[in-house]
């Protein structure tokens, strides 16, 4: 007979009194086998019946050979019993009332045979959960944290508290748990209630707290995780300085006391340069700070001024002045003192520049050249700060020419003549020639070039005249004519090919006389050698020998240098 959600567990615990026990689930069909299945096929008669207390039976149901079965029970279990082919006992919407012993009679022949049955009833508890929860916790202090709830169970469920997932245990001192346990009058169900007391530490403000049960029939239960505000008094309180560090002037300031009380302080005194000022809020704003804010700042707790912090604060500064400034005109040859001063709280770089180009000193313009015309910048920096200061200076007077040159095309078709010039204001130039185009570079701090394209036929001399209204310069120069400087390149080049071979026979000859000094050299050592093997005499031979023969060689080397 297929059972809906039947769910049982037949333990085969044999007690003293040799029972069978049978474990059933609450609210699901019971089946009680008798006899743990084994019914021989010349059965009689099978008969059913329960254990109602104080030595009394009732009769639930009854089986002949090749009858149907009968149903005599008339009290609770009246529709609630049948007996399935095995002749297991049926039991619908078990209770906890039928915690009891059922007993299996079997007729077979002469014998009758009994087979009783422990009966037990398990429920599941119908959930876990914590109430009574205490809205806040206070450090040091125990307070009733809640009420862990776990209803309708069978047998009553134990309970488990967790913090971080981790047993908490009754201590005696910050845990104390109290469980309870209540049965329903009706369904005889247990509900089991726990009350934890814990006395919080500071730590425990993240803490999560749980309580769990674990029932025979089924896996570990747990409750939603519950947290607790942790309230304290303050023990620290400390200055903040926000914004830009370090502090400098010009800019805002916010002062932020912080302390660790919870709830925390709202309000604080701030005492400004000696002045206190009480403030409906954790922070004050310095605006504009200048240098002479620099000093010590406090706050403190509104009803315990003696619990305050302080921060000293530097307000940065920096202040340059650069004499002259602007516009500067001056005459070459004169000198510019320049008067730079620097006003700051710390030390500062500084740094030149002319016409964007870093120097690599202070500019020493004791006497003033053209090229010393330009934009002069100097950036002082002191961390985040920066100032600068500027002048313009333009030099000025008469006209000179540093060079007058000449440069003949690629092609030898032409002649290109440059003429530079220094000179302010910008000088016009002459040249005592016309040329089949003029050119000049672009007028930079008094220096310019000008230049012009001639083609001579004939040796010239050519002048370039420069003139402003300082004054006025001029240079000549010679021009050969095209055709001239064609015949002396070429006898340049017959010159040059005489002279490598004047140097080429020079050297041949220096290598031949040294070939001659060192075989003459090893003839006469040979020779010395044997000589000195005949006579006995020292290796080194006499010195008549060696000084003809030093002659020999300084003679040979003079006429190979010549």
């Amino acid at each position: 007979m297929h059972l809906l959600s039947a769910l049982f567990i037949t333990a085969l615990l044999r007690q003293a009194s040799a029972l069978d026990t049978v474990v059933g689930l609450y609210g699901e069909t019971l089946e009680i086998p008798c006899n743990n299945g084994t019914i021989k096929e010349d059965v009689l008669i099978t008969k059913w019946k329960y254990d109602k207390g104080v030595g009394v039976s009732g009769d639930l149901l009854t089986r002949g050979q090749s009858q149907d079965v009968s149903v005599t029970a008339d009290d609770e279990y009246k529709g609630r019993v049948s007996m399935a082919a095995n002749a297991s006992l049926m039991v619908s919407e078990a209770k906890l009332t039928d915690q009891r012993t059922f007993t299996c009679m079997v007729v077979v022949g002469g014998t009758i045979a009994e087979y009783p049955v422990n009966v037990e009833i398990y429920k599941t508890p119908a959930g876990v959960e914590i109430s009574e929860k205490a809205g806040e916790l206070e450090i040091g202090k125990s307070t009733k944290l809640g009420t862990c709830v776990v209803k309708d169970a069978n047998p009553a469920a134990k309970v488990t508290w967790l913090k971080n997932n981790k047993p908490l245990v009754a201590d005696g001192r910050g845990i104390s748990i109290l469980e309870s346990e209540q049965k329903d009058p009706i369904t005889g169900l247990s509900t089991t209630t726990s009350t934890l007391e814990y006395s919080a530490e500071k730590e425990d403000a993240d803490a999560e707290f749980k309580c769990s049960t674990r029932h025979k029939m089924s896996q570990e239960m747990v409750s939603s995780p519950v947290k607790f505000s942790i309230t304290y008094s303050t023990e620290n309180i400390i200055l903040e300085v926000l914004g830009q560090q370090p502090v400098v002037e010009g800019q805002n300031v916010t002062l932020k006391c912080v302390a660790d009380g919870n709830p925390a302080p709202t309000s604080f005194n701030f005492y400004i340069k000696g002045e206190m000022i009480r403030v409906d809020s954790n922070n004050y704003m310095l605006t504009d700070i200048s240098r002479e804010a620099t000093g010590e700042y406090k706050c403190s707790l509104i009803d315990n001024p003696l619990m305050e912090a302080s921060q000293e604060i530097t307000v940065n500064y920096l202040d340059i002045n650069l004499s002259p400034s602007g516009d500067i005109v001056k005459r070459a040859g004169e000198a510019l003192e320049l008067n730079f001063e620097i006003d700051a709280s710390g030390d500062s770089k500084v740094t030149w520049r002319k016409n964007n180009v870093i120097l690599d000193k202070e500019p020493q313009l004791n006497k003033l050249a053209f090229s010393d015309s330009g934009r002069y910048e100097c950036e002082v920096r002191m961390g985040p700060l920066s100032r600068k200061a500027s002048f313009e200076l333009l030099v000025e007077g008469p006209p000179v020419i540093r060079k007058l040159s000449k440069l003949r095309s690629k092609d030898g078709k032409h002649k290109v003549l440059s003429c530079e010039v220094e000179g302010s204001p910008k000088p016009s130039v002459s040249w005592s020639i016309n040329g089949t185009s003029q050119h000049e570079s672009p007028f930079t701090n008094g220096q310019i070039t000008y230049k012009i394209t001639v083609v001579p036929t004939e040796n010239l001399t050519v002048s370039c005249m420069v003139i402003n209204q300082f004054g006025r310069d001029s240079k000549e120069i010679e021009v050969l004519s095209l055709f001239e400087e064609v015949k002396m390149d070429k006898r340049d080049q017959s010159g040059d090919y005489d002279q490598t071979k004047l140097v080429v026979g020079v050297v041949v000859g220096l290598l031949v006389a040294c070939v001659v000094i060192g075989l003459i050299y090893w003839i006469y050592a040979k020779k010395s050698k044997q000589g000195s093997w005949k006579t006995g005499e020292k290796e080194n031979g006499s010195s008549e020998e060696e000084r003809k023969l030093e002659e020999k060689v300084e003679e040979n080397s003079q006429k190979a240098e010549v």
